[in-house]
């Protein structure tokens, strides 16, 4: 009697397990079919905002930390778009874009700590644009991976140029 109770139970077990199995299976064309229909840059955007709160690192290019540009660069690498380490250097690359033509997925440039400097020395990945409205994310020496948006007064004084690195 007791073999019997376990083999049913065993059997119930499998079998629900087995639906279970299925289920997900079912589901995971669905997520996928999901994520197919998002053209790069909102890929791209996607990607970048994944990453919200990751703390601040000198020199870091890893989940562990990033800096502006460590974190771009690690970004664009998911496209097979290579960028140099710097935000100097990664503004020398890309067409060159009105800010009136800014579009997500474009890199904003700006001055580093100084408005007097010519230096770039900070680089985000703008994430909407509307009309006088435009926000990126970056990593900042304060907070990390965040959002910022570029009419507040600290990046409006020191914003420089937009690049697009994807068409």
């Amino acid at each position: 009697m007791h073999f019997l109770i376990r083999s049913v139970v065993a059997l119930a077990l499998l079998f629900a397990a087995s639906s279970l199995e299925n289920r997900s299976l079912a589901q995971a064309p669905n997520s996928r079919a999901a994520a197919d229909t998002l053209n790069p840059i909102e890929s791209l955007v996607s990607f970048a905002t994944r990453h919200l709160h990751i703390p601040y690192r000198s020199g870091g290019s890893s989940k562990r930390g990033f800096d502006c540009s460590g974190f771009v660069r690690y970004c664009f690498n998911q496209w097979n778009i290579i960028l140099p380490h710097s935000s100097a250097a990664q503004a020398e690359h890309g067409e060159a874009v009105e800010l009136d033509d800014a579009k997500p997925g474009d890199l904003i440039f700006f001055k580093g700590n100084s408005t007097k400097s010519k230096r770039i020395g900070h680089v985000g990945i703008i994430t909407e644009v509307a009309p006088g409205y435009v926000k990126f994310i970056h990593s900042a020496w304060k907070g990390g991976i965040r959002y910022d948006l570029l009419n507040a007064a600290y990046y409006s004084k020191r914003f420089v140029a937009v690049k697009r690195m994807i068409e």
